[in-house]
């Protein structure tokens, strides 16, 4: 059933079209959130994760914190939380563990890891590495779990500050091409905004569009993130306040959708699409 004019007014994205760049669960989320603002999500999964290309060095990482050798496990990614998930992890009561911010705090919740740390300020690598470093005054055994191209920055910082720190990729970043009509939606202005939620998204939405229109809005999660994307050539108008969904998708919902009208909407006569 069709929202109602008034309905429509009373949600800030009503009429968008903006493209979530994630499938799983956490795309399915981010489109609930984006539905209930009035958009209309496309998911469009621009990365994947495939396994690390050392199991064996995982497989270790991981026994060796179900038998307490770590004092601390850092988790910088959702999708580091999947891997645990997969893998069955057990953590022990002894063992902190640290989330880089809110989404993979709740990430580790929602499948039933605690979380005992969170940068209250500063959510990146570093800022979690200076937080567990005011902590902390003694060396400690820390377990870092990456992605394959993370930035090395939370074990340098650790482990300059004497700390012994193992870093482990627990999986690889891969790109993943879009549809055909994906593509000709970006090309004709039909998706109005991109979501923007990492530096391996930004690659690919600079690899992948390579004619984006000038009023298609490119949102990024965060300050590393956006800078990020500017370094590889993509622009960005709009930065979350925090490193979360919900952030993000108001930053989206104070701009004017870029089109006039709604081109989706039944129409009974000629009308021309009018463009920004």
């Amino acid at each position: 059933m069709n929202s109602s004019p008034r309905q429509a007014a009373d949600k800030p994205l009503a009429g968008w079209r903006v493209l979530v760049p994630r499938g799983g669960p956490w795309g399915d989320g981010v489109a609930a959130s984006l539905r209930h603002q009035g958009a209309v999500p496309v998911i469009a999964p621009l990365i994947n994760f495939a396994p690390t290309n050392d199991p064996a060095a995982l497989d270790e990482a991981l026994a060796d914190l179900a038998a307490g050798r770590f004092d601390w496990l850092t988790v910088t990614s959702a999708t580091t939380v999947d891997v645990l998930y997969a893998y069955r992890a057990q953590i022990p009561a002894e063992t902190k563990v640290a989330a880089v911010g809110e989404t993979t705090a709740a990430a580790l919740l929602a499948v039933g890891y605690r979380v005992d740390l969170v940068p209250e300020q500063d959510n990146s690598a570093a800022g979690m590495a200076e937080q567990m470093i005011a902590l902390e005054p003694e060396p400690r055994d820390i377990l870092t779990l990456r992605s394959e191209i993370a930035k090395p920055v939370l074990t340098r910082m650790l482990s300059e500050a004497g700390h012994r720190v193992r870093s482990v990729v627990a999986y690889r970043t891969v790109g993943v091409p879009v549809t055909e009509r994906i593509a000709e939606d970006v090309r004709s202005g039909r998706i109005n905004a991109i979501l923007v939620t990492s530096g391996s998204v930004a690659e690919q939405v600079r690899t992948q569009f390579t004619d984006l229109p000038d009023g298609t809005l490119i949102a990024a999660i965060g300050p590393r993130t956006a800078k990020d994307a500017r370094k590889i050539g993509l622009g960005v108008d709009v930065v979350a306040d925090t490193q979360t969904v919900d952030a993000l998708i108001d930053a989206v919902g104070r701009f004017a959708l870029p089109h006039a009208i709604d081109e989706f909407a039944p129409k009974t006569g000629a009308i021309p699409r009018i463009e920004s």
